[in-house]
């Protein structure tokens, strides 16, 4: 199958980078690893080389999403004022994650979102077109949709996909 360009959204999935459970804090506000921050680098460093370019990031705001965010943002030479920190990202079925990409203006054509599993790899499996047994931290994959609405999001076509051990 083969997508018009003016008839097309693209979404950036990334899972966030791999948290800590060592320190005392609430599932909300745990950190990553050096190893998740290192990934994060290795994949957000790779990826500003292709041509995919975000018009607005979206994240969860929980601390290991948000970070993981940051990493991307700096790669990349992100605008601040394109980020939008989302508490309902904060999702792990994937009801609230399908209800913020379908909630998008469409003036949005390609959208990066940071987010959390088991909504992730749940919704590359259902959206995509290529099935991904799980999508690790810091993985990273592009679907490609046939619309010009994000609210008539049916199935695309999986575009890219990157996760830190492809790099390794």
């Amino acid at each position: 199958m083969v997508f018009n360009r003016s008839d097309m959204k693209k979404l950036i999935l990334i899972r966030h980078a791999k948290s800590s459970w060592k320190e005392n804090v609430i599932d909300h506000e745990r950190p990553l690893l050096d190893r998740g921050i290192d990934d994060a680098k290795l994949i957000s460093n790779t990826f500003k080389n292709l041509n995919y370019k975000p018009d607005i990031i979206f994240s969860s705001d929980a601390y290991r999403a948000k970070y993981t965010a940051k990493i991307f943002k700096e790669a990349l030479n992100f605008p601040e004022n394109k980020c939008q920190l989302l508490h309902e990202l904060y999702d792990f079925s994937g009801e609230l994650l399908l209800n913020v990409i379908k909630s998008c203006s469409d003036e949005i054509n390609t959208l990066m979102l940071f987010g959390h599993n088991h909504a992730i790899t749940s919704f590359v499996n259902t959206y995509g077109d290529k099935h991904i047994d799980n999508v690790p931290t810091s993985g990273l994959v592009v679907i490609n949709f046939n619309t010009n609405h994000w609210q008539d999001l049916s199935k695309g076509i999986t575009d890219y996909v990157l996760f830190p051990r492809d790099l390794k």
